[in-house]
């Protein structure tokens, strides 16, 4: 027998958390089922991180950019021709797929929320809001941060039986603490899409106010907003201190090397790059937004800071000069790591859903046309 389908809408798959994620969990499972991702953008770079031998296609569907009426038919079309077992949609940007199997379903459906871009980093956008409530309240939700469930559950008021709370989940042997060592000229980082949302000119900033310490920025990542950054870091007089190291296939060993990693955005859910240098032993300097705060230990907290750049620069600064305390958090980081967020729980919950959704043809999807 063929493995069942799963269909996969991204609005794109370049590398992000999301698509690591999923990476990840089909890397760990193999052929236990077929992979047909659909990148609305075209971009596909996430696909370095799948192993060969897995059942990977890539089939290209036309979306045209403002023709809902045109994408809802080509995209039920679509779905009678791959027969898919289940639809996997991800964030707002899949929302027209979401709609096109809202009615009369052809495929078994579950939405992945993994958070928001700057549009609604402060609030929730009206049409959004009404148009989430009313087709994801028939599929089921997967979230991976509480802040996500209490917005899913008392702002879109899907019903909660359809709300699955999973955590995301790193692979922690990947990520290995390295010996304390006090440096001459301690290294700040960051693994981040160069997007409005990070906010990486905040962090640009909040260096450029410890800038009488001795510290090194790395900035592992690419996207659009390179350029302005780069152009940033020169006009605040950091530029020879900062590096821009574009996008990493595998950044674990640079995240190692790190002693303090900084998270500056606007909007987070649980980023997977911060379980990443929690795991790695590294102390971490971060806004409050999403679940971080409430991921990191007790010896984290004092380093969790409003999104701005003079308390950012604040928590680089006792950091920086305080390296027992440096060391003592990096320490409390890997073991609430190693605690809490492996990833074999993670893998669990997504197969029992995966596998739900098409050993229950007759709750979940009906029969096709």
């Amino acid at each position: 027998m063929s493995p069942p389908t799963l269909l996969h809408i991204y609005p794109t798959f370049a590398v992000g958390g999301a698509q690591a994620r999923f990476a990840s969990i089909a890397n760990h499972f193999g052929k236990r089922w077929h992979h047909a991702i659909v990148a609305l953008d075209g971009q596909t770079s996430c696909r370095e991180r799948l192993d060969p031998g897995l059942d990977v296609s890539f089939p290209e569907i036309e979306t045209r950019k403002g023709d809902l009426r045109g994408n809802l038919g080509r995209y039920r079309a679509a779905l009678r021709e791959i027969r898919p077992q289940t639809l996997i949609t991800a964030n707002w940007g899949a929302i027209e797929w979401d709609m096109a199997n809202a009615i009369n379903p052809l495929a078994g459906h579950l939405h992945v929320e993994d958070g928001f871009g700057p549009e609604e980093r402060n609030t929730q956008l009206p049409r959004r809001v009404y148009t989430r409530r009313l087709v994801l309240r028939r599929c089921t939700t997967v979230l991976p941060s509480r802040n996500l469930l209490r917005i899913a559950t008392d702002i879109w008021k899907l019903p909660k039986r359809r709300l699955r709370y999973i955590p995301n989940g790193i692979d922690l042997a990947r990520f290995q603490p390295q010996p304390h060592r006090v440096k001459d000229v301690p290294v700040i980082g960051t693994v981040a899409a160069l997007r409005a949302e990070k906010n990486i000119g905040r962090l640009l900033r909040a260096a450029a106010l410890v800038v009488d310490l001795p510290w090194r920025l790395v900035i592992i990542g690419d996207g659009a907003e390179r350029g302005m950054l780069e152009a940033l870091a020169a006009s605040l007089g950091i530029a020879q201190r900062v590096a821009f190291m574009g996008h990493q296939g595998e950044p674990s060993r640079l995240i190692a090397d790190l002693d303090i990693f900084a998270m500056s955005s606007d909007t987070e859910q649980m980023p997977i790059s911060l379980l990443e240098a929690m795991a790695s032993g590294v102390a971490v300097a971060a806004t409050d937004v999403g679940d971080i705060r409430a991921m990191l230990p007790p010896q984290s907290q004092g380093y969790v800071t409003a999104c701005d750049d003079a308390a950012l620069a604040s928590a680089l600064r006792a950091l920086l000069s305080e390296a027992p305390a440096r060391f003592a958090a990096g320490a409390a980081n890997h073991a609430r790591a190693v605690a809490d967020f492996g990833q074999q729980a993670m893998f669990d919950a997504y197969a029992a859903l995966f596998d739900l959704a098409h050993d229950e043809p007759a709750r979940m999807r009906v029969a096709r046309g």
